[in-house]
């Protein structure tokens, strides 16, 4: 069993501006009895996207007034499904394929194919003869986790406030093979260990795949997950898929909640 998520002052200082973890413990009876208080963004570390997170390129952005689309229709019922697991920096390692997940990378879906089939998978629909299940949860490891770990402090700073303009991470490639995938194996979520899930920033106008994941199909969508632990298991194993379960918190008219999750294998 392996937590998926990091702990929630990590990122130590997070993108796009968002507030870092806040932590202190509060004296109720002195010697005796004592709280906590966090201050927390749910989008600064693991996290699943709600979907007030983001609209359709279509509407009025901005947050609205109503709660039919809080996270905490979520909670009620937490989520508990088989998870899938491409490894995609292990597979860009053991090919030659060298990238900074810093650094906008964009992963195909030909790329995604090549690294399925060397974990044995074919992503077809299982109504396809393929292995992807109606209602898996789909997780992508890119490295973002790996190489923060591996920066010094001032490094992991560097790289979390340069200019909105200049961010880039690795990711799904903003690609219409990727979006059909992704629409026709009804996947009950989809998750990365990056800041953005999808290859940052977006090629084109336009070409913001969080639109459609979020807005359009109302599927959750996870980043910042820990996958280290369960991509070492799943390689120990030869296996590549397991359960998953994930409470998100049950905050009513939510934008997003830390994901809470776990993997069982």
């Amino acid at each position: 069993m392996d937590t998926s998520s990091l702990p929630v002052n990590v990122p130590e200082t997070p993108a796009f501006g968002r507030e870092t973890f806040q932590h202190s413990i509060k004296t109720i009876a002195k010697d005796i009895a004592y709280d906590d208080t966090y201050t927390l963004n749910t989008q600064s570390g693991t996290q699943w996207d709600g979907f007030r997170h983001t609209t359709s390129t279509d509407i009025e952005p901005g947050p609205n007034s109503t709660t039919k689309c809080g996270i905490h229709h979520w909670a009620t019922h937490g989520i508990a499904t088989r998870a899938l697991l491409l490894d995609y920096r292990h597979y860009a390692k053991t090919h030659n394929i060298s990238y900074d997940p810093y650094t906008r990378h964009p992963i195909t879906m030909s790329s995604l194919h090549a690294c399925a089939k060397t974990q044995g998978l074919d992503l077809r629909p299982a109504s396809q003869g393929g292995d992807v299940r109606v209602g898996d949860i789909l997780l992508i490891r890119s490295g973002f986790v790996e190489r923060y770990n591996e920066l010094s402090p001032a490094e992991r700073q560097a790289g979390a406030t340069r200019a909105h303009e200049d961010l880039t991470w690795a990711g799904v490639n903003q690609e219409e093979e990727i979006l059909d995938w992704l629409h026709d194996c009804y996947f009950a979520g989809v998750a990365g260990d990056s800041p953005t899930f999808e290859a940052w920033p977006p090629e084109k106008e336009g070409g913001f795949i969080h639109q459609n994941i979020l807005a359009l199909w109302g599927m959750p969508l996870g980043e910042m997950w820990d996958l280290e632990g369960v991509a070492r298991r799943c390689r120990e194993l030869g296996r590549w898929t397991f359960f998953l379960t994930s409470a998100p918190a049950n905050v009513v008219g939510g934008v997003g909640s830390h994901a809470n999750a776990t993997a069982i294998l």
